[in-house]
């Protein structure tokens, strides 16, 4: 995520939907006292401006490290709620973090993409270091393993958290009239980045899909389905 105090704006990062490239591109139009969350090591360097900072705080519902990871001496990740913000922190932490009147006075955005084809996105992702990749039926037997929650994290409660929900297919055109909505004088172009190996080589989404598990997917992803208007 990142939290923008020279443009007054807050990103919040969502589950495959080129959020690693939106915050690249944003990090050009960050200064000094923003916070930039980091993101995967190997992405790094497409940052265009500042790179991670002032994401580690002290906050009284900042939660610990757990005592299991401190004894066995594991290492504290870039993505662990005990750093203070994180990619893909749920809106309802950040406003605790920023306080009422930051969170009422910013101006807040996230994206969303169809959920069939972020489906199969995060299929290819969760499974990419398996030596024998499981079948997308037997990948979706387990809500746990393969449940996408991009719903909850720009809830606060039952209402949209943010002001502006762009589409993952409008990418560029929606992160900069989000930007013109902000105020921001100049446009942002998208870099590729954290892009999933042998992308370009898959079929269409729809390809992947059995008659059940297209149920499945309009079953478990109804609301976001029904707040953006998808289809299979």
């Amino acid at each position: 995520m990142i939290i923008s105090h020279e443009h007054k704006f807050i990103f919040l990062k969502t589950k495959k939907t080129a959020g690693t490239a939106i915050e690249a591109a944003l990090s050009e139009l960050c200064g000094p006292s923003c916070v930039i969350t980091p993101y995967r090591e190997e992405s790094e360097g497409d940052r265009k401006g500042l790179a991670p900072q002032n994401y580690r705080i002290e906050h009284l519902l900042k939660p610990k490290r757990p005592l299991w990871r401190r004894l066995l001496g594991r290492p504290e990740r870039y993505y662990h709620p005990s750093v203070g913000y994180y990619e893909h922190m749920p809106a309802h932490i950040a406003r605790s973090y920023v306080g009422e009147e930051i969170w009422r006075g910013y101006f807040k955005f996230a994206f969303d993409r169809n959920p069939w084809d972020r489906q199969i996105s995060w299929y290819f992702y969760k499974t990419k270091t398996k030596g024998e990749r499981p079948s997308f039926e037997r990948f979706m037997a387990s809500r746990r393993r393969a449940f996408v929650n991009n719903h909850d994290l720009y809830l606060d409660g039952d209402a949209l958290a943010v002001d502006f929900l762009g589409r993952y297919e409008d990418l560029d055109a929606d992160l900069n009239k989000a930007l013109e909505m902000i105020g921001v004088g100049r446009k942002l172009d998208v870099p590729q980045s954290n892009v999933t190996p042998n992308k370009s080589e898959r079929k269409d989404y729809r390809s992947y899909y059995t008659p059940e598990t297209e149920a499945l997917v309009a079953e478990w992803y109804t609301p976001e389905i029904k707040l953006l208007g998808y289809g299979f």
